[in-house]
């Protein structure tokens, strides 16, 4: 009896050391290429290989994210470097500890054969957009580039309807537009677009896609194991493309395996980071830097205040 009671001890004990931990991440938007390394760790076991079980949640709001891992609601959120400024200005306590997505996507957004060649063409022009603040600010600083203000075009809030508004001819031009996904769309429509790209045309360069946690959470050795599994996904991805595309797709067949999505997993390829965990200190400081020029926080801070290697 007391050796029965001694094994089913040890068993218990056993399966407790070796439980999952788990981490539950707030995605920024319903699931996409730009999710690939998260998606491709999960389906090829990679988090599974670091012990960890990852629930991975689309949100109703994609602007809550970031607010519920900081209220201590969730572990972990996708998030965007220029939004980690405002929050940080905001107050609110949230640390950066990996990348997905290394670059820009966002651009300025034309019809190919259109009349907007150059930038400088914009003047008098209808220029839409979705999100007042940021855009307006990547916009402010590409006219800059080429003598023009905001007060030499129209701005109008399409929305969410960005390259609709312009195949219709709403507007003339749309900054907001992730150029891995509503170039592909247009094509696929039949209307082909161009892009000029932020980074290109006066905007420091910035990580589009961010892994946060809560401030408190610093230090947890889950996000060291979590960023090692994206790595790994990372490497897979870019060594096997069209492998890792059928990994992806069979996370959710139905919804994945479009004709849009499988453009823009091409397009994406080169610009998921291939060291997701590292951090580029300069980089931050100078895009901190930017968004206080513009006006859209109040300071910049030293980055190792809100971004670090986990």
């Amino acid at each position: 009896m007391k050796r029965l009671s001694i094994l089913l001890l040890t068993a218990l004990f056993s399966a407790q050391a070796f439980a999952a931990d788990k981490v539950e991440l707030l995605l920024d938007w319903f699931i996409n290429p730009d999710h690939g390394p998260l998606i491709v760790a999960q389906q090829q076991g990679y988090f599974a290989e670091q012990n960890l079980e990852v629930s991975m949640v689309e949100p109703a709001d994609p602007s809550m994210p970031p607010k519920l891992v900081a209220a201590g609601k969730a572990d972990m959120a996708i998030n965007y470097q220029p939004q980690l400024h405002q929050q940080i200005d905001e107050g609110l306590p949230l640390v950066r500890v990996g990348t997905l997505v290394a670059t820009p996507l966002n651009s300025l957004v034309v019809l190919k054969d259109g009349p907007i060649k150059s930038i400088a063409n914009l003047k008098g022009r209808k220029v839409g957009y979705s999100v007042s603040g940021f855009e307006d600010a990547l916009l402010r600083a590409m006219l800059e580039k080429h003598g023009l203000s905001l007060d030499d075009i129209e701005l109008v809030n399409v929305n969410w309807s960005l390259s609709p508004s312009l195949i219709s001819g709403q507007v003339d031009a749309v900054i907001g537009a992730f150029r891995n996904f509503e170039l592909n769309q247009m094509e696929i429509e039949g209307h082909p677009g161009r892009a000029f790209f932020v980074e290109e045309q006066g905007v420091p360069a910035y990580d589009e896609l961010i892994l946060v946690i809560n401030t408190k959470d610093r230090g947890d050795e889950r996000y060291a194991r979590f960023m090692t599994a994206v790595e790994k996904a990372t490497q897979f991805i870019v060594n096997h493309p069209d492998e890792a595309w059928q990994s992806f797709v069979s996370y959710k067949p139905d919804e994945l395996n479009t004709e849009l999505n499988k453009r823009a997993w091409a397009d994406t390829l080169s610009r998921f980071a291939l060291r997701p965990a590292a951090l580029d200190t300069a980089r931050y400081q100078r895009f901190g830097a930017f968004m206080q020029r513009q006006g859209l926080t109040k300071a910049t801070p030293a980055v190792d205040t809100y971004a670090t290697t986990p």
